[in-house]
């Protein structure tokens, strides 16, 4: 089965991406929408409907409860259909039915609910019944099959095009990238199209997997089909040619935005200004920043973020601290990410000083450190060769409530805590076994694992019983041979602890 993204790159044009409006492509005509009606209830069942009907316009759901046991989907459909009128009561019997008799349901129920709450605008409700929906088939793409129960449905329900736009906004939210594609395909053959808001959401998502590639076909297959971009939608093509590192045309977009009347937002500006600060384009990131201003835009915590990390990526620290300074001047409030860039970059300089005394202050602004924090104060530590407190740093995370991870490892041995210090091999023993216990506290095995390999890459005699743990907990997962190859590295150097059970 092909991908989405893949038939996405057939189904639009592969032209360059351009900031100018382009002629839509020619399109043939779109298909009826067909004229199917669903059979009309007679004898028992036409009864069973009318009796049901008139319990449920004199909310008499006691004697209801006596019919649940008679329902099928034909008689479900039909009083459906006879309750249209009233979205909250048909709301109501649509959730009676999956409750008291779940096997009346069929997509034909599903789709004629989605008509009534789409038609009275009742979105989140409609999305709600897709995402159950949706949950139940699992991993079975079911795109197809609903849209063409909508399809079907649509004129016995007098109803919207809305109904389609719910189905594909849904997926999109959902991150159901094929159903999404396989929606808006069949709802361009019968002459429908979703609108802009639905669109941002597909964008959405696409952004979040980083599949700029497909946000740029989709951009272009909008604007053949003549749905007009709103500011977020250009927002999110800007972050797509940023992320592609193709900022030279998201200036030309955000030129464009500027021409055509569409203000840029604080949104459009700090997608800009992080595009200029990851090329190292620091001047100009600044002029966007002092345009922005001028523009009546008041920078954002995300503004004085992205700055201070471009700053401290190119190591220059005096910059990032006055932008440090600019933002507490202007009243935007730093944050956790504020000051784990603050403290990372003094850390790869290797000033653990500077980075403690910011982390001393993070409480006085009420930010709370977490684990990148803590990383990067053990790597400006072990850099500087003060071992001690960074094992102290590592103890102390249990007492924080926080979960050492594979960067705590790394920023411990990338530190290189042993540096003809005689002290230095201990302290590191101490402190890469408090890691490995922690990992295996936390059940992180893999954890645990890569740091036991490192403590035998440097020939360090393991605790037995963490050992014992550790293995353990690997044949317990069916990871033996994982549990074999460290102890047979270990035999091989000597370093199997004494009491050491080789057999667990």
């Amino acid at each position: 089965m092909k991908s989405p993204f893949r038939r996405f790159s057939t189904l639009f044009s592969s032209s360059p991406e351009k900031p100018l409006p382009i002629n839509p492509s020619p399109r043939r005509d779109p298909i009826p929408v067909p004229h199917r009606t669903i059979p009309e209830p007679r004898g028992r069942d036409l009864d069973f409907v009318n009796v049901a009907h008139s319990h449920l316009l004199h909310s008499d759901w006691g004697k209801l409860d006596l019919l649940s046991s008679g329902l099928t989907p034909l008689r479900t459909s039909h009083i459906l259909l006879k309750i249209q009128k009233d979205h909250v009561l048909s709301l109501e019997f649509f959730n009676w039915v999956k409750l008291r008799s779940p096997s009346a349901h069929t997509l034909e129920t599903h789709s004629i609910a989605l008509h009534i709450l789409t038609k009275n605008r009742k979105f989140k409700s409609a999305e709600s019944i897709v995402r159950g929906l949706v949950a139940a088939s699992g991993p079975v793409d079911l795109a197809r099959q609903l849209f063409d129960a909508v399809l079907y449905s649509y004129r016995a329900c007098d109803s919207s095009p809305r109904v389609f736009d719910s189905l594909f906004k849904t997926f999109a939210h959902l991150k159901k990238f094929r159903s999404a594609t396989e929606t808006f395909c069949m709802m361009k053959e019968y002459g429908f199209l979703p609108t802009v808001e639905s669109c941002n959401a597909y964008l959405s998502a696409l952004l979040s997997m980083n599949r700029v590639d497909v946000v740029f076909s989709f951009h272009r297959e909008m604007r053949r089909r003549r749905i007009v971009p709103n500011v977020f939608t250009l927002n999110m093509v800007l972050s797509a040619f940023c992320k592609a590192g193709e900022l030279e045309k998201a200036v030309d977009l955000f030129r464009e935005m500027e021409s055509k009347g569409c203000c840029p937002t604080v949104a459009s500006y700090n997608t800009l200004i992080t595009g200029h600060c990851s090329k190292g384009l620091l001047s100009s990131a600044m002029e966007l920043k002092e345009r922005m201003q001028k523009n009546g835009i008041h920078p954002s915590v995300i503004t004085f973020n992205a700055l201070i990390s471009g700053f401290c990526k190119e190591g220059k620290l005096q910059g990032a601290n006055k932008i440090f300074s600019d933002m507490k001047a202007s009243n935007v409030a730093p944050d956790t990410v504020t000051y784990n860039t603050l403290i990372h970059g003094y850390s790869e300089a290797g000033d653990s000083e500077m980075g403690g005394r910011l982390f001393e202050e993070m409480p006085k602004y009420g930010v709370r450190a977490d684990i990148l924090t803590y990383n990067a104060l053990i790597l400006g530590l072990c850099k500087n060769g003060k071992t001690k407190k960074a094992a102290y740093l590592v103890k102390d995370l249990d007492g924080k409530g926080l979960v050492p991870n594979n960067s705590t490892f790394s920023a411990l041995i990338r530190g290189q805590c042993i540096r003809n210090n005689p002290d230095g091999a201990f302290q590191l023993y101490k402190t890469l076994t408090m890691l490995m216990c922690a990992f295996a506290k936390c059940d992180d095995l893999d954890g645990a694992v890569q740091v036991l390999a490192e403590m035998v890459n440097r020939s360090m005699l393991p605790d037995s019983d963490m050992l014992s743990e550790v293995c353990h907990e690997l044949h317990h997962c069916g990871k033996d041979q994982v549990a074999m190859k460290l102890c047979s590295e270990l035999q091989a150097r000597t370093l199997i602890p004494v009491g050491f059970d080789k057999g667990l």
